[in-house]
Order: structure tokens, then sequence, then C-alpha cells
């Protein structure tokens, strides 16, 4: 993935207080999947730990000890910290007190290399309030060059004390016609739809392209349409969905009723010809997300999304 234009302005700031010598002893990065918030933490990472970084951008030189270890994985001073294995072998669902006391203790040591120690957290939203709360005090008494690097796709998740320790550099959706320029320079065929479909996000709308997420956004708009003219069975529908990616599928439904609410506001001939009056159609936008979520959940997805789609048709 090449830098994307909309990552400047948070590298610029974060170099500038690098310079001064005044970098925080915690960073929150967060925002949607698909901003580049990740590569983008690497990048900083990197360059904090090499011997020979760029004095200009603070880019890693890519070739010294530092950079050699970082590209094997194998940094003493860098600890990366995500979901773990139960003792029974499976993987946990969040991150618990023990893996948090286990850093914090790491951390307590010197560093290997008599620099920066680097902690990462990923997904930190996924802490449970133990481990959030074991956290609190290593943010709190944090060691001499030691930094805490926390990533998140939903940091209200984190509790305010841990967010209001940290430094936030937060990623938003870039302009249309900067995602657009980026993705045509990428190479993505019909970037415009591609956008449209990431709902604006350009690193989904490169992603999903390469999994042919647009062949399924075709698929969901003419499922949509057979279903509001009385065609086809809405169960063989559930089933093919369920099948393949039901929640990106549903994430298309929902905008396909967004466009069919649009094109009744705007006295437009309606694209999937539903029956629903608007009223009916604002909830029907609702009840996809709502069930988008639920997948997630206990229920089953069958039932639900035949819920759905039987309220469609």
């Amino acid at each position: 993935m090449s830098t994307p234009p909309w990552h400047a302005e948070h590298w610029s700031r974060l170099q500038a207080r690098r310079a001064r010598g005044a970098l925080p002893h915690a960073l929150l990065l967060c925002g949607p999947t698909g901003l580049g918030k990740r590569a983008f933490a690497q990048r900083f990472i990197h360059g904090l730990l090499c011997e020979q970084p760029d004095g200009n951008t603070g880019v890693a030189c890519g070739h010294c000890r530092a950079c050699l270890l970082l590209a094997a994985g194998s940094h003493p001073d860098l600890v990366s910290l995500t979901y773990g294995l139960r003792k029974d072998g499976v993987q946990r669902s969040e991150i618990v007190v023990e893996q948090i006391r286990d850093l914090s203790a790491r951390l307590a040591m010197s560093s290997q290399f008599g620099g920066w120690q680097v902690a990462v957290i990923d997904p930190a939203d996924a802490m449970n309030a133990a481990a959030a709360n074991a956290l609190l005090k290593t943010l709190e008494e944090p060691a001499a060059q030691t930094m805490l690097v926390l990533l998140a796709d939903a940091p209200w998740q984190l509790p305010q004390t841990i967010r209001s320790r940290c430094q936030r550099i937060e990623f938003h959706l870039p302009a249309p016609d900067q995602a657009l320029a980026w993705l045509q320079a990428e190479g993505v065929a019909d970037a415009a739809t591609a956008l449209q479909a990431a709902g604006g996000n350009p690193g989904l709308a490169r992603d999903w392209t390469a999994q042919g997420a647009l062949d399924r956004r075709r698929e969901v708009r003419k499922d949509l349409a057979a279903l509001a003219a009385g065609r086809g069975q809405t169960a063989d529908v559930v089933k093919r969905w369920l099948d393949d990616e039901p929640a990106q599928r549903l994430w298309f439904a929902a905008q396909a009723s967004a466009d069919e609410m649009k094109a009744r506001a705007d006295r437009q001939a309606p694209p999937l010809s539903s029956a629903m009056d608007a009223d009916m159609l604002a909830q029907w936008y609702a009840a996809a997300n709502r069930t988008r979520q639920a997948l997630r959940g206990p229920l089953r997805d069958d039932l639900l999304l035949l819920e759905l789609l039987a309220m469609w048709r």
C-alpha cells in the first residue's frame, strides 16, 4: 500500500514533536478500518527504533541492525499484544488482565538496545474492563523512553480514563476527490463505483474490489429487485447470502435501500421498485444495519436474514 495522502498531516505533526523531543508516552490511533492506521503505526515505530532514520522524514533506513530485526519480527524492544490463547488452545475474544500485567512487567525492564521501548496493543478496544484498569497504572507512571501505541477501530469502547491519557491520532475519511485520485493511482478499476460501495473509504474500496465485492453488490441489488417484484424465493436468497460474505451483503442491501429512498425524494424512478413507502424504507434500512450487527451474536443467522428479506418482499 503506497503512503496515502491523508496520512501526511498526522505524520508531519508527529515528526515535529519527535524533533522537539516531545513525543507522548502513549498514542491512540483510531478510525475506520481501511484508512491505513496500522501501516502508519508500523512506519512510525520502525522509524523510531531505526538506528539511522532519515533526518527529514523520520522514515527508517531499512538496512541497519534494528531495521533488519524489525523486518524479521524479532526486535527485542518492540512488543506486540493482541488476542491470546486460552488454556485449551482456543483464541480469546478479548484481551485480558494477565496479558496487560505481563506487558507492564516487560516494559519495566531496560531497553536492550538502549533506546526506545515500544508496546503495541491491537485491537486496544478488545481489552476487557480489568485489562483496561491494569493498563491505566502503566499509562499514569510511564518509564522513560517507553511508548505505548494503541490501535482501535472503535475507540468509544475504551474507557475515558484510557483515552484521556493518550495522544489521539484520528483517521477520518478523506475528501472524495483525494480518495478517488488515490484509488486511480492504485490501479483500481471503476474507482468511483468502488468508492461509493465502500461508503467513501478508499482502503476498503481497493480491498473490496480485489475481493470481488462489486460483483456481490450487483447481486444484492438484483436479488432485492427480484424480491420486490415477487420473483424468486426468499429462502434461496438467504442461503446464497449466508454462503458468501453475509455482513458485506447486508451493508450493500442497506445502501440499496438508501438509494431507493433518495430516488423517490428526487422524484426519479426507484431502481429497486420496492412497494414500501418512505417510512417503511427508512425502517428497513435501520433493520438491515441491526441485522448486520446481530450476525456477530448468538442468534441464528438464517433466521435473522429470513425475517429481514421477508419484510422487504
